[in-house]
């Protein structure tokens, strides 16, 4: 009986093949794309899943009552874990966590490394497997490095690493270091990375040092695996008292200053983030806010396809099933009951699915490789190979061909043997079903590509945003050399003197942007100002930071060729001369840890954070002594190119061994942008794949409804009927359902993009214009598809038509 199944499917499959083809390449391209979001998506979600403690791992953080109002605070003080670990019940294991870019030498090698200080508790916590070395103590000693296996092959190649020594640029003193363990590569899907592990006691005096017992700097994260029995609420309520006594001093000055307290009568919470939800919590402006919108927009995007490719299988097969009445009729007349006959349908639909299903495979085994580049991802096929996600994609596979293929079968095989015989159907109730099914999926177009119009317009909006500096004439690199920063700078500035497109350098110990290396670093100072308190961004800068940048100085002077001359000055930006409220700001001084700062300039509002912040107040320091980190270079506008490798070939004059990570900020800005251009991408290949797909259904339907009204386009031709006549004729029913599914979605898009919107500062006013080109688009596309199929059909000779039996 199975065997007689499949044969007849099979005979019935290629009669059909024009349709079948149909199916199957819509599908196929259905399944395979469906398979490369449900890859990616997968993978973003399964981050820091690895861990064998992860539900008990959580970031230590505080929401903290401002002038602002409530924002979150990540950065906590060297005394913070050690106390919150002795005086509140329920810390198992905790640890500190900073990190950040170190010259290693080994040799005749310098290597850039990526390095983690943290403390001995750190590898109890996070499931880092040490499987060579010291396994229990691996970096209690401050002299004592673990290295991962990817760096051990950088550095040693096959060499044994344990017990060699290296050395670490420190304080610009090469620091000797003992290689005490190796630890095993880490997963893809790790938020942390690194090189190197070291002791956060092997910081230097700057990070380390001048930190020790100082409850008021701030800047590493604190990392604690949370007791059995404990929820994280319980812990926050108990950390109450423990608040009010380490952070007296701050909350006495909030009250002063007439800040709100938090909801609760709190000025300071300290809260407990899962540590599984890390990567997608946003920390930037107010409080903490998980969102894992992005990996289900695709997996929606999926799903969508989906459902667009399956509409084109059950409206083609709904159509084609008055071609087979008078086969159900004599299969019911010889003796076919109705269970029979549906899976003799049903088995039909299964085979285009399994031939589709291995295509999709097929497809997406071959589009990986470039899906990977192009949104710069590093999942893989395996990401489905857990058990978890094999039986999830089993059902969904079964489920979809149960309600795809079944929905046809179980309707052609309800039909009584009398209709079936007489070779016709109830054209009602199926065109009700097909008009729905094709409304629905030109609705799922057009919201995509509104959502890709809108995304795309507010990407160029803020690329093309004056950020307050020259983004385009300056390039910007790390001082990731040997020598330190003053000296290097120095040397860079003399090797560019003679060069005409160079109109000058610059350097300041933060990047504007997102640079090439991936660092990116704030530093906020807090302090009493005429017995208010304030807090500031801090940026220590070179004398021609401001001249570089074209920054806009608004009263005032910038610094002085002579940094030491202004050791004592400070550069203010509007938003901190707000906040100081001086009615003569040039007159007022700032008393920052018992040193009086003179206010010598202002400056315009510029962003130096991510364009979706509003601009926080910045504060502009001349301390000579400071490491600077990053060089600006300002060139002419002409040959941009050739002022890049004159940079380049000046920078490995100086520092051969370096690598050379320069990129000009407007390069930098795009940088940050990367959440927005893949949603461009993802949404533009999703509404690419609608539109494929959704014409492909169309087309498929324009034959078969051509097919159906042969005669009686013949018959309209004999009598006089043109060919603009019979086009619209044949046209007009589909370009209704077109227009009305724009009509549906477009207020839905506007809806879904306008909430979109509220999270930037800075954002594009919704235009219907826009909204009018997507429909534009979508019935263009929908009447070139239909059009090339009705014109041939009405241009045709009326007596082929007619001459039919």
């Amino acid at each position: 009986m199975i065997k007689n199944y499949i044969k007849i499917a099979f005979r019935n499959l290629w009669k059909n093949r024009i349709f079948t083809s149909f199916n199957i390449v819509g599908l196929t391209l259905a399944f395979g794309a469906a398979l490369l979001l449900t890859i990616y998506a997968v993978f973003e979600l399964s981050f820091d899943h690895f861990h064998k403690n992860g539900d008990q791992i959580y970031m230590v953080y505080s929401e903290d009552s401002t002038p602002n109002g409530i924002e979150a605070n990540t950065s906590k003080s060297e005394p913070f874990a050690e106390t919150l670990q002795k005086e509140i019940s329920g810390v198992e294991k905790i640890t500190r966590r900073t990190g950040g870019n170190l010259l290693l030498s080994y040799e005749d090698k310098e290597l850039r490394m990526n390095g983690a200080f943290v403390d001995p508790d750190f590898f109890d916590i996070f499931s880092f497997p040490i499987i060579k070395g010291d396994t229990q103590n691996p970096i209690t000693s401050e002299s004592s490095i673990a290295i991962t296996e990817f760096a051990a092959n950088r550095i040693f190649g096959d060499k044994n690493p344990i017990g060699q020594t290296v050395t670490i640029l420190r304080d610009g003193k090469q620091v000797p270091f003992t290689i005490s363990s190796l630890i095993e590569d880490f997963p893809d899907t790790s938020s942390i990375g690194f090189d190197i592990v070291l002791n956060f006691k092997s910081q230097g005096q700057h990070a380390y040092e001048r930190t020790v017992g100082r409850w008021d700097v701030e800047n590493h994260e604190v990392y604690m695996k949370l007791a059995q029995g404990i929820t994280p609420e319980q812990f926050e309520n108990s950390t109450k008292d423990f608040t009010k006594l380490h952070y007296k001093d701050a909350i006495e000055s909030a009250k002063r200053d007439g800040i709100q307290p938090i909801v609760n009568g709190e000025y300071i919470q300290i809260k407990l983030l899962s540590f599984l939800d890390k990567k997608f919590t946003n920390f930037d402006q107010g409080p903490a806010k998980v969102n894992r919108k992005m990996p289900y927009i695709v997996l929606g995007i999926a799903l969508l396809i989906l459902f667009i490719a399956c509409v084109n299988f059950v409206n083609m097969s709904v159509s084609k099933s008055d071609q087979r009445l008078r086969e159900i009729g004599m299969r019911k007349t010889l003796g076919a009951n109705k269970k029979q006959l549906f899976f003799q349908f049903w088995g039909e639909s299964v085979l285009v699915f399994i031939i589709s299903i291995i295509l999709g495979i097929v497809t997406t085994i071959l589009l990986l490789p470039h899906f990977k580049v192009l949104f710069k991802t590093k999942a893989t096929f395996a990401t489905l190979l857990d058990p978890a996600s094999i039986v999830f994609l089993l059902l969904a596979i079964v489920g979809i061909t149960l309600i795809a293929g079944g929905y046809p079968a179980i309707l052609m095989s309800r039909l009584n043997t009398i209709q079936s015989l007489k070779g016709k159907l109830n054209a009602n109730g199926k065109n009700y079903l097909r008009n729905g099914l094709i409304v629905a999926q030109f609705g799922i177009a057009t919201i995509l590509i509104c959502g890709t119009l809108v995304v795309w317009e507010q990407v160029q909006f803020l690329r093309n945003k004056d950020l307050g500096y020259n983004k385009e004439q300056v390039i910007a690199f790390p001082l990731n050399g040997k020598r330190n920063d003053q000296q290097a700078l120095q040397l860079l500035r003399n090797e560019l003197k003679d060069q005409t497109n160079i109109l000058s350098v610059s350097a300041s110990n933060n990047i504007l942007g997102l640079g090439k290396d991936g660092s990116r670093s704030t530093s906020v100072l807090g302090f009493d100002h005429n017995g208010v308190g304030v807090e500031t961004h801090m940026l220590v800068v070179d004398s021609d930071y401001i001249k570089t940048l074209d920054l806009e100085l608004l009263e005032g002077r910038a610094f002085r060729k002579n940094l030491a001359s202004d050791s004592l000055s400070v550069i203010i930006n509007e938003s901190m001369a707000r906040q100081l409220n001086e009615d003569q700001i040039l007159n007022a001084q700032l008393n920052i840890d018992d040193k009086f700062y003179s206010i010598v300039g202002v400056i315009k509002d510029f962003n130096f954070q991510n364009l979706d912040r509003n601009i926080a107040p910045m504060s502009l320091f001349a301390l000579p002594d400071w490491n600077l980190r990053n060089v600006y270079v300002k060139v002419a506008p002409q040959n941009l190119e050739a002022s890049y490798d004159i940079v380049k070939n000046a920078w490995a004059t100086i520092e051969p061994n370096a690598e050379f990570q320069a990129s000009f900020l407007n390069e930098n800005v795009d940088r940050t942008l990367k959440r927005e251009r893949d949603m461009i991408s993802m949404i533009s290949s999703g509404s690419l794949l609608a539109i494929i797909l959704s014409c492909i259904g169309l087309f498929a339907m324009t034959l078969l409804i051509v097919a159906k009204r042969k005669k009686e386009i013949g018959i309209r031709k004999v009598v006089g009927a043109n060919i603009i006549a019979i086009t619209m004729l044949l046209t007009k029913d589909f370009l209704k359902l077109v227009s009305i599914a724009f009509l549906i979605a477009a207020p839905i898009a506007w809806w879904m993009m306008s909430k979109w919107l509220q999270n930037y500062i800075y954002r594009i006013d919704l235009n219907i214009v826009l909204f009018l080109g997507a429909g534009g688009i979508v019935l263009l596309i929908a009447l070139l598809t239909i059009s090339f199929q009705t014109v041939k059909t009405a241009t045709a000779n009326p007596v082929n038509s007619l001459r039919t039996e």
